[in-house]
């Protein structure tokens, strides 16, 4: 079944809220008996003795959608996937909030954690999705993804 390309980006943190709402909103769906998620936080990393306070998100967003469509239905081809959600921030996101938010769902759970690291590691590789660390002392520098 071919899904619709979906804007994966949101501005500013990805809440609590939203990922306990999200989870929430799959109680009805009975058939569904896994769920895994991965949440990626920004780290209040040292680098040069300065210390990141945030971290600013831009991308090439039609480019980003696209790819990302792509990697979804290529798990939903290769793994027995009920549904799946993925979130990034764009705009400042500062230390200890969450800035990616991946929800897989399936029958069983097998599925879920086969794919899920499969699909984080292709986003971070292959999303047009840049971040400027933005440093307590007001400096930045383009973000080394790791």
């Amino acid at each position: 079944m071919e899904h619709k390309i979906k804007n994966i980006f949101v501005e500013g943190a990805i809440a609590p809220s939203k990922i306990a709402e999200s989870i929430g909103h799959h109680q009805s769906k009975t058939e569904i008996g896994a769920h895994n998620i991965f949440l990626g936080q920004v780290r209040a990393d040292e680098i040069g003795g300065k210390k990141v306070n945030a971290i600013e998100y831009t991308a090439q967003t039609e480019i980003a959608n696209q790819v990302c469509h792509e990697i979804r239905e290529a798990a939903f081809s290769k793994y027995d996937l009920s549904c799946m959600h993925i979130y990034h921030s764009l705009g400042v996101v500062k230390t200890g909030e969450i800035c990616f938010f991946v929800f897989v769902s399936s029958p069983h759970r097998g599925p879920v954690f086969d794919s899920l690291s499969e699909i984080v590691n292709e986003i971070k590789d292959k999303l047009p999705i840049f971040g400027k660390e933005l440093f307590e002392d007001q400096s930045h520098q383009w973000k080394v993804n790791q």
